[in-house]
């Protein structure tokens, strides 16, 4: 790799680096076809699509039994290993769950909120030629933390499926999985077959065409993000060991032809390391031609900076996927970059051990996507309620400032459903207690065999 200095980058490197997309565009078209077709033939399509594309004749579509059998099936090393790592990213991901709230802001007016689980959700787990059981877990295992009823699995379809990842998403709890991938695995998730049941939100990784058919159906259901291919920035200074720095760009460069991997620095002897240190150990590696053909993307490289505040401004504005620091004055560095999916500190977290076992969640935005949004956590599959209540004495708080923006916007039936409140002298009596402890004790029955005045 060749060493570019940030400051000598003109537009259209520019636009390479930071407006980086995943491809949906092109895919698009595809994509749309193939959902149309799932959601007018079902089943049938499913199993053409198979044939066609993945070269194998599906019988059974649900081959939940299966994953069952294959965590039985596989060797006892790779179970206890597949076990940890779930039980690393439960743990994390149990720590995220909010709790419900409510409190008394003004006297008589209460409000809080509440979390509930959404009820179906569809993961989609990558397969085809090769196995992923890390985003088996890392799909389903949060969906489970946060209460999800139903998890349905879509995967492509083997001959056989890969025992490692189906015994990895019966130890992370899937209630049903189905052997069946890309653009036609989404739509049936998002409309429904004779096997296959339609979800409420869809999750997961997958090539440019799983990608683009979830932008073609989130209108119709609700879906995560729109992933491309994966995507790594090294931030180091001087002090950062240059294998160290190379193996973490060779390791997210052979997920993909079109991974994006930079190592930026303000140090230029560390720089010209680092990129031989990429050559050396892309060669030794087994997935040679794909990394050099990531190392290649226009949106990869090794940039001098010339300060780490330069560098800091690139790691900002490039927002990517993962963002791993090696530096002396790291957590600081770290405080400074908003814009990153995950972030690694320090020399001995490798973006690798998040993406299997350190408990954090794999799934995360790329294409810049982390200058909005985060990544697959427990709040994905959840759905949040705001709760309220107003006393008599809370309501007539209002009830000047409500009534006023009301008629000020023309909504004369609005002001009018609080004066209501106020327009019988009868009700007044009901109400006439407003504190928040009474309430409480009419609802414990202590105010009498009526209970909660307020509600009667």
């Amino acid at each position: 790799m060749d060493v570019r200095r940030v400051a000598d980058l003109g537009p259209a490197d520019r636009r390479a680096l930071f407006e980086r997309d995943a491809g949906v565009d092109a895919a698009a078209g595809t994509a749309r076809d193939i959902v149309e077709r799932v959601r007018q033939e079902g089943d049938v399509a499913l199993r053409e699509y198979a044939r066609e594309f993945d070269d194998v004749e599906v019988g059974n579509l649900d081959v939940t039994d299966d994953a069952g059998r294959a965590a039985e099936a596989i060797e006892d090393d790779l179970r206890e290993h597949i076990e940890r790592a779930a039980a690393n990213v439960r743990e994390f991901h149990e720590a995220q769950l909010p709790e419900d709230w409510r409190r008394e802001f003004s006297p008589g007016r209460e409000l809080g909120r509440r979390f509930r689980p959404i009820e179906r959700v569809g993961v989609y787990v990558p397969g085809g030629a090769a196995a992923y059981p890390s985003s088996a877990l890392m799909g389903v295992v949060p969906a489970k933390v946060a209460g999800v009823e139903h998890v349905a699995v879509v995967t492509p379809p083997g001959d056989p499926i890969n025992p490692a990842t189906l015994a990895a998403l019966h130890v992370a709890g899937a209630d049903a999985v189905y052997q069946v991938g890309g653009a036609q695995a989404i739509a049936a998730l998002a409309y429904g077959t004779e096997t296959v049941p339609r979800v409420e939100k869809i999750v997961g990784p997958g090539n440019r065409f799983v990608t683009a058919a979830k932008a073609e159906v989130r209108g119709d259901v609700a879906v995560d993000f729109l992933a491309g291919p994966s995507e790594v920035l090294v931030l180091a200074d001087g002090t950062a060991p240059p294998g160290y720095v190379a193996a973490e760009l060779v390791a997210q460069a052979e997920h993909d032809p079109n991974a994006a991997v930079v190592a930026v620095t303000d140090d230029e002897a560390l720089a010209t390391a680092v990129a031989a240190a990429v050559e050396e150990q892309a060669a030794a590696r087994e997935r040679t031609e794909v990394i050099r053909e990531a190392l290649s993307n226009d949106a990869s490289g090794v940039f001098l900076a010339r300060s780490m505040s330069e560098a800091v401004l690139f790691a900002e504005e490039y927002a990517a996927e993962h963002l791993a620091i090696v530096a002396d004055d790291d957590e600081a560095l770290s405080e400074r970059v908003t814009n990153a999916g995950s972030v690694f500190l320090g020399p001995n977290t490798p973006v690798a051990a998040g993406d299997y076992a350190s408990g954090t969640n794999h799934v995360l935005p790329t294409g810049g996507g982390a200058r909005v949004f985060g990544g697959l956590s427990v709040e994905t599959f959840l759905r949040s309620t705001t709760v309220q209540r107003l006393s008599r004495r809370g309501l007539a708080d209002l009830r000047e400032t409500v009534t006023t923006l009301a008629r000020t916007e023309g909504l004369d039936a609005h002001a009018a459903s609080i004066e209501a409140r106020f327009a019988d002298d009868s009700i007044e009596a009901r109400f006439a207690d407003d504190s928040v402890e009474a309430r409480f004790a009419d609802e414990n029955g202590e105010n009498g065999e009526d209970g909660n005045a307020d509600a009667e």
